[in-house]
């Protein structure tokens, strides 16, 4: 009987850590395609007067929460690749900043996005190690889309400095100001709305798991 139950035991546990790792494949195969949708069509973009909001981070930083920090960075690698195809020709800021330095135009597409997927997942596993609750779903979500905005402007203004100091006199405007202009006001409002967004979705994905998982084991 001792056996018996152990191999019940045991084989149960295989069929829960198989269909828990097929639901990771089926979460992170939906948002990896949600994904392109926001990069490669008008979905992910949003334009409000002088503000542009993309939406791009939003299934990244989810992917890191509801399922982990490695999907997460996937997901980052993934919006890096694709922002640095834009670089040929695609997008008229990519061009330009491949034509400068290519080495340095693949730094600044792929780190900032790989860490922005990373570290809400690792913040969220520490913030939710002993219990449940709501403020590590916001807390994960604003350092995902910190993260990115502070790296990608920081390596901007650090790696094409020059680049960066001709395109504010061009527009006449102070380096300053011109940071302020081309990324502080969409940084802004993109941190409040993907924040919320995410938070809301990944609650919502971790609530219903959480349901159905109670419902297998009754």
């Amino acid at each position: 009987r001792n056996k018996s139950s152990l191999r019940k035991t045991y084989k149960t546990r295989n069929v829960k850590m198989k269909n828990k790792h097929l639901l990771a494949m089926v979460k992170l195969a939906m948002l990896v395609a949600l994904l392109m949708i926001f990069c490669f069509t008008p979905i992910g973009f949003l334009k409000i007067g002088i503000v542009e909001i993309t939406f791009n981070m939003i299934p990244v930083v989810i992917g890191a929460i509801v399922i982990g920090p490695a999907a997460g960075a996937f997901l980052g690698a993934l919006f890096g690749a694709a922002s640095f195809w834009q670089c040929f020709g695609q997008s008229t800021f990519g061009t330009l900043l491949f034509g400068v330095n290519p080495f340095f135009t693949v730094l600044i597409c792929f780190v900032p996005r790989i860490l922005a997927g990373l570290l809400p997942g690792l913040i969220f596993r520490a913030m939710t190690k002993k219990k449940d609750n709501i403020a590590a779903y916001f807390v994960s979500a604003a350092v995902g889309s910190l993260t990115n905005t502070v790296l990608f402007v920081g390596g901007f203004c650090l790696l094409f400095k020059d680049t960066m100091l001709g395109m504010a006199s061009d527009n006449g405007l102070s380096p300053l100001a011109f940071i302020a202009t081309a990324f502080l006001l969409n940084a802004a409002v993109e941190l409040v709305a993907n924040t919320a967004i995410v938070a809301a979705v990944s609650k919502a994905v971790t609530k219903a798991e959480k349901s159905k998982s109670k419902e297998y084991t009754k």
